[in-house]
């Protein structure tokens, strides 16, 4: 399986007051296409800077980012901007769902943002929320959904244009365990194609036995890469 991601010598100092405080310190490792690759660890350890910095959202302070073989950060922003649009799919712990939209729309908002049709885009947003158990919520606003369906309708998002990059910070903590399930196999689904990659962040024990991969993040460091979870987890 080839590298779809490559981290080399990442670092993140964020500046408190007069100094600064050191969240990653000299990141190096790889994400493999074909794999559902998990990052795990306690809060803190960095593993949200991380995937923000691998989904271009988050300058590192020093380091490269490669992501299909393209150094994102040497792409001036607004080369950025369409990188992430057309490579990358972020699923927020936060939603950041927009309130006036309703959830196919909201789901719908990348392809739009791409030219696609809006017609086109709001039924191909349907589709996906339909896949992911939701479908007679289509036409809900934000504020009418339950945390668990706002979630639901943000990983349509993340999915709807197909991305080749997929990442997660926590996509199943506000979920029970049936729909927790069906978004897993539908990540998994994704992560299994040779020429896509998917890296979520989570706490979930329910999910660590879907991981093709796990790398556990202790003080802004990778401190375990294998198949199966650390003892000390």
């Amino acid at each position: 399986m080839s590298a779809a991601i490559r981290v080399e010598g990442v670092v993140k100092d964020f500046p408190v007051g007069d100094s600064s405080l050191r969240v990653l310190h000299g990141i190096s490792t790889e994400v493999r296409s074909g794999q559902l690759t998990y990052l795990v660890g306690e809060s803190g350890s960095g593993k949200t800077t991380l995937i923000s910095i691998i989904a271009g959202i988050l300058n590192p302070t020093e380091g490269r980012v490669e992501v299909f073989g393209t150094d994102i950060y040497r792409l001036s922003n607004t080369g950025l901007v369409e990188f992430r649009l057309d490579t990358i799919g972020f699923i927020f712990q936060q939603y950041n769902l927009l309130p006036t939209l309703t959830a196919a729309e909201n789901a719908a908002v990348p392809l739009i943002a791409k030219g696609v049709r809006r017609a086109e885009a709001v039924e191909r947003g349907r589709a996906l929320l339909d896949r992911l158990g939701i479908g007679d919520k289509a036409d809900k606003l934000p504020r009418q959904l339950s945390g668990g369906q706002q979630q639901r309708v943000a990983i349509a998002r993340a999915l709807v244009h197909e991305p080749r990059l997929v990442v997660c910070d926590e996509p199943t903590a506000a979920l029970d365990a049936r729909s927790g399930r069906r978004v897993m196999d539908l990540l998994r689904e994704v992560a299994l194609a040779s020429e896509r990659a998917v890296i979520i962040v989570t706490h979930d024990n329910r999910i660590f036995d879907l991981a093709d991969r796990i790398l556990a993040m202790e003080d802004g460091r990778i401190t375990h890469d294998g198949r199966e979870m650390p003892k000390d987890h």
